[in-house]
């Protein structure tokens, strides 16, 4: 990949000399119309610890004209190479250091990228410098831990706005001249500029006012619900402020929506960017909006967990990721008013599935994970860092109590304000605040890596008493090639018990014990006497990270009546289990297709919902017996479209069953229905066919064969927005044609002019689990291509191709032979090669699956 990877050890020596004080950034982006390079000139002051030191800084650039270190200019060739100057002779004590460089506008989401708008042909500035592209911005010493002040200036076009960490200031002649930031890491820097739209508030409270900004471009600014985002966000600063006992720590907030964005959103102190899907152009249901404001809250939380205090390396990036994760839950379901009380539900069955599916590849880690260098990094923004870690913490709470969790993290933010941290401070904080030693703790759920398995031993009388109940505790073995050994656990958790309700039959909750669960047996006291309810549901209320088993009465019960329980959070736990036994092929797909359609219709969590649509067409895609799976699509997509009639009219359900039933449409009468929607010829009561609908319906129609390039030519001429040509991308890459796939193939890999939005909407066509015949040979144009393009192209690029291009439909032993024949000839660096064993170990899950449900079909 560009530019020279940064390794741990280089770090630390770089952070024992230097110390960083200050950095002048003076960049003229006076051409960002047009595109090309821009002139970056920086100024870094700093300390050297030794006289006569050698270090180096980073910048990635086309073109360096000047370096002056210490008011003598350097010989640029001999010192400015694979992206690092060496500045050599270092005073101790004060130095400062001058590089004037032309750098490049990127179309990658990285560094600085210019996006032209095709509705007003007006470029869109924004930088994403997470983990090391400050650099080709500015020159700078690239890591979390040398902190400093950040002083930009900026030359723009007329009529834009420029936006930074430091409020906007009022230009002068074009110039943006901002006041210096607190001092902050490298990687949260950031610059916002083009003619964006702003709506303009204030979050006030008890004297407190902080400036409040949300931008996005002007072909957007109609679908912006700007007092829907200030309310999320207030609700944010009066729940963290309180709980962290620490003001909002920079001197403004402001929140832009910004084109081609390659995450969900990015902390950056002050100017958080976030991708501009969530604007939403068309009617969503009410669970995106959740998600929303779970990205909203999430960016708030890293303004103190991140960006105030900031881990000294990248492998604590978890003090980051799972305390913003978990906070940001946290939040939604406690804050006063808000719309997502059930967020914990939507954890359960989204995220944490997510984590579940992370730890059990040969790539698992522990939540503090070794962090060897730049690149490792770039591939462990997972559902370990993220999720897994939120889940512990979750079960850390439980464990120590909430106040004295909160009282800890108050004490570490006062005590680290502006600072680095390693894990020790924290728990050192967390310790004297609950007076417990979280050393062990730390140990087993930190710093080893794997998930267990818990499961209920259940003795009954003749007469339905307990006469003996425990948990055992599994640590099923890593897989193959993963570091570490099986552990066993201590886990905080609940056990529900549920029987029928007298009133209405519904499966409410009769009673709950919580304990601690520790080693192989626990043993569980119940009052004697005890009857057996019909559910036994371990870890209800979700508090600790582990699979959890049903016994064979209460999954006999489950199987029944799963739809049943009144409260979302046990049926999500019951789902998510069921999901689970699926991808472990303890439950056939067949099987749990059929307990998804016993029980959806009852499901009235929406977020629920859709998980379970992508879950099972997930399962009859890649988990079903080849022979059967016709049959299972044709059985689902039938449902499908039953629900989609049946559905309150105008409803969230209705639109999410819309969508399901597009997804897998198959017949020519459900494609014919498909049309006639589209056509407006038919009509279903409620049912909006607006513009992103409108995109579903023609992406499968083209996938089938129906439309061709002349319809999905038309359909682009009705949406000739940035969103509208992504889906034509889609469209024209799923057709079911040996030219389409050549020529997706070329644009992706072949070719490297694609911005990422649109590499990411052509292999998005590209991939149709329908297509796997027309898809087979791409399998050895693959493996002959993948290293090529991580050595040339830039990370996030090569990652999108090295992952979504994996021959992940071709279940078979012929696929796994190929990538082991490929992993021992090929020597790909570790990042590609953790990439392409997790792709792997997909089909290996997905051929054990497969044989299950072959097995329960004889």
């Amino acid at each position: 990949m560009p530019g020279t990877n940064l390794t741990r050890e280089e770090a630390q020596q770089r952070a024992r000399l230097i110390t960083t004080h200050a950095y002048e950034i003076d960049l003229d982006l006076s051409n960002a119309q047009e595109g090309g390079l821009y002139r970056s000139v920086t100024t870094v002051r700093f300390d050297c610890a030794e006289a006569q030191a050698e270090s180096f800084i980073d910048l990635v650039a086309p073109a360096v004209h000047e370096v002056v270190l210490n008011g003598k200019r350097l010989d640029v060739a001999a010192e400015f190479r694979d992206s690092r100057i060496a500045l050599r002779h270092l005073h101790e004590g004060p130095n400062e250091l001058t590089v004037v460089a032309d750098c490049s506008y990127t179309n990658t989401g990285e560094g600085l990228h210019r996006f032209v708008d095709p509705v007003d042909d007006q470029a869109y500035l924004y930088t994403q410098f997470e983990v090391p592209d400050a650099r080709r911005v500015f020159a700078n010493f690239e890591q979390p831990d040398l902190k400093a002040t950040f002083q930009f200036t900026v030359r723009a076009p007329e009529g834009w706005t420029v936006i930074s960490n430091s409020p906007t200031p009022t230009p002068e002649d074009n110039i943006w001249r901002f006041e210096p930031t607190p001092r902050i890491s490298t990687y949260i820097t950031a610059l916002i500029a083009g003619p964006y739209h702003a709506v303009h508030s204030s979050y006030e409270k008890d004297g407190q006012s902080v400036p409040l900004g949300i931008y996005c471009r002007p072909s957007l600014a109609e679908f912006l619900d700007a007092d829907a985002i200030f309310e999320v966000t207030r609700q944010g600063f009066d729940w963290f402020q309180e709980k962290f006992d620490y003001a909002y720590p920079f001197a403004k907030y402001d929140q832009l929506f910004v084109p081609e964005f390659n995450a969900g959103a990015m902390e950056n102190a002050g100017a958080v960017t976030i991708r501009d899907q969530y604007v939403f152009r068309s009617k969503v249901t009410d669970a995106a909006y959740e998600v929303r404001a779970e990205t909203i809250l999430h960016e708030l939380a890293h303004m103190w967990f991140g960006d105030l205090v900031t881990m000294e390396w990248w492998n604590d990036l978890w003090l980051n990721e799972s305390f913003a994760t978990y906070t940001s839950i946290a939040c939604q379901a406690d804050a006063p008013g808000s719309r997502w009380p059930q967020s914990w539900t939507t954890f359960a069955n989204s995220m944490k599935t997510w984590a579940y599916r992370q730890d059990q590849l040969p790539s698992t880690h522990p939540i503090m994970a070794e962090i060897r260098d730049i690149e490792d990094v770039l591939v462990n923004f997972d559902g370990i860092t993220y999720a897994k870690g939120a889940s512990v913490l979750k079960q850390l709470v439980a464990y120590v109590g909430q106040d004295a969790f909160f009282r800890g993290v108050q004490g570490y933010f006062k005590a680290h304000a502006f600072g680095n941290t390693v894990l020790t401070d924290l728990l050192g904080a967390l310790e004297e605040t609950s007076g417990r030693d979280l050393t062990t703790w730390s140990r087993l759920w930190l710093q080893t890596a794997g998930i267990n398995v818990l499961r209920p031993e259940i003795e009954v009388s003749p007469e339905g008493v307990i006469t003996s109940f425990a948990v055992r505790q599994e640590a099923p073995a890593l897989p193959a090639g993963a570091k570490g050994e099986p552990t066993l656990r201590p886990h905080r958790i609940a056990i529900g018990f549920y029987d029928p309700s007298p009133q209405d039959g519904r499966l409410v909750r009769t009673d709950r014990f919580e304990l601690d669960v520790d080693g192989e047996l626990t043993r569980v006291a119940v009052p004697v006497g005890t009857r057996r309810p019909a559910v036994i549901l371990l870890n209800d209320d979700d508090l600790s990270y582990a699979k959890v088993r049903l016994d064979e009465e209460s999954l006999k019960v489950v199987t029944e009546r799963l739809g049943d329980f009144a409260e979302s959070l046990p049926r999500a736990l019951c789902w998510a289990s069921a999901w689970d036994m699926t991808r472990d092929g303890e439950l056939a797909t067949r099987d749990y297709l059929s307990l998804v359609l016993s029980g959806i219709g009852k499901e009235s969590d929406i977020g629920v919902v859709q998980s379970l649509q992508r879950q099972v067409k997930l399962a009859i895609d890649q988990y079903a017996a080849p022979q059967w799976r016709e049959a299972g699509l044709t059985r689902w997509t039938e449902a499908t479209l039953a629900h989609l009639r049946a559905a309150a009219p105008g409803s969230d359900h209705q639109l999410a069953w819309a969508r399901a039933f597009a997804a897998t449409a198959r017949t020519p009468q459900q494609l014919d229905l498909l049309q006639a929607l589209l056509e407006g010829t038919e009509t279903i009561e409620g049912l909006a066919v607006d513009t992103e609908l409108r995109w579903a319906f023609v992406e499968r129609l083209a996938a089938t064969g129906v439309l061709d390039e002349d319809g999905i030519a038309a359909e682009y001429e009705r949406d000739r927005t940035a969103a509208g040509e992504r889906h034509a991308d889609t469209a024209r890459a799923a057709r079911p044609t040996a030219g389409a796939k050549a020529e997706a193939w070329a644009a992706a890999v072949e070719n490297d002019k694609l911005p990422n939005a649109k590499l990411e909407a052509v292999i998005g066509g590209f991939v149709q689990t329908d297509q796997r015949d027309l898809l087979a040979p791409y399998t050895e144009k693959y493996f002959a291509a993948v290293k090529d393009v991580w050595g040339s192209r830039s990370p996030e690029m090569a990652q999108q191709i090295a992952v979504g291009l994996y021959p992940s439909l071709q279940v078979s032993r012929a696929t796994l032979e190929a990538t082991d024949a490929w992993l021992g000839s090929a020597d790909p660096v570790p990042a590609l090669r953790r990439l392409v064993l997790e792709s792997r170990s997909g089909v290996e899950r997905a051929l054990k699956a497969q044989a299950a449900d072959a097995a329960a079909a004889s």
